[in-house]
């Protein structure tokens, strides 16, 4: 003969309630599986989902901003260059200077030449070659068609300095209207640059709003409040002594029945 106590239903259920709460204060978590809640679950995954996305698009507004920093680094050293081009040819339109002189001075030019040449050819980022004319976007959104777009120059804007010879005055003189041009040319390219950064800077810092905004939002569905959960536990625990001391009497009444049948 089996005696039923609803004491003992109610043992099991403040032991569920004990698992839940260690397990919530364990983890941090008061939504750890859909058993917990099914509805905050899926908003907790779109919350996560949206974090990364924003964490990622980060990364890649930085990877532009590192891009536009080299390529104007690179666009510095030409402008150095063609600067000391300049500076040679004003030096061989003097009229004192011979023949001989001029060509050793269009020696050093064709070197720097040389070096423009070279900067806009072997300038790269990540393997990419950054000078080929080419639009380079960059996704700096968790969402489609969210980007912005760097393009650098083929550097053909620097033609001109780069057939100067300065190896008589009518050469000089052209040289120097040359170097002009294509100074003027490159600092328009390098102020594109700057706003280029800087409106990156602006989208990563709108970014880091947005993506503290979702975190909190998911923590306050997702994350243990421990103070109540430390309360919870210890009601549910005067609960559990209770209702084990409960159920011992009640397994006493139970005996006492038994015996007098």
């Amino acid at each position: 003969m089996q005696i039923n106590s609803p004491s003992a239903g109610f043992f099991n259920k403040t032991e569920q309630t004990a698992n839940k709460l260690n397990q919530q204060l364990a983890t941090g978590k008061k939504v750890n599986s859909a058993a917990d809640d099914a509805a905050a679950l899926q908003i907790i995954n779109r919350l996560t989902s949206q974090q990364e996305g924003y964490n990622q698009s980060i990364r890649n507004a930085y990877d532009g901003i590192s891009l536009s920093q080299t390529a104007d680094s690179a666009l510095s050293g030409v402008g150095d260059a063609v600067s000391r081009i300049r500076e040679l040819s004003i030096q061989a339109g003097s009229g004192v200077l011979t023949g001989s002189d001029r060509q050793a001075l269009q020696d050093e030019v064709s070197q720097l030449q040389t070096q423009i040449t070279e900067t806009f050819e072997n300038t790269t980022f990540g393997g990419k070659a950054i000078f080929n004319g080419e639009d380079t976007s960059f996704q700096v959104g968790p969402d489609a068609n969210t980007t912005q777009s760097f393009n650098a120059s083929d550097g053909s804007f620097a033609n001109a300095i780069l057939s100067v010879d300065i190896s008589t005055q009518a050469g000089a003189q052209a040289a120097i209207t040359a170097a002009d041009d294509v100074s003027e040319s490159l600092n328009s390219q390098r102020a594109e640059f700057g706003a280029f950064e800087n409106t990156l800077s602006s989208t990563i810092r709108n970014l880091g709003t947005q993506q503290s905004n979702i975190a909190e939002s998911q923590s306050r569905i997702q994350d243990t409040d421990y103070a109540q959960a430390a309360s919870q536990q210890i009601a549910n625990d005067i609960l559990s002594q209770a209702s084990i001391a409960l159920r011992g009497q009640a397994n006493q009444s139970a005996s006492s029945v038994l015996g007098l049948l």
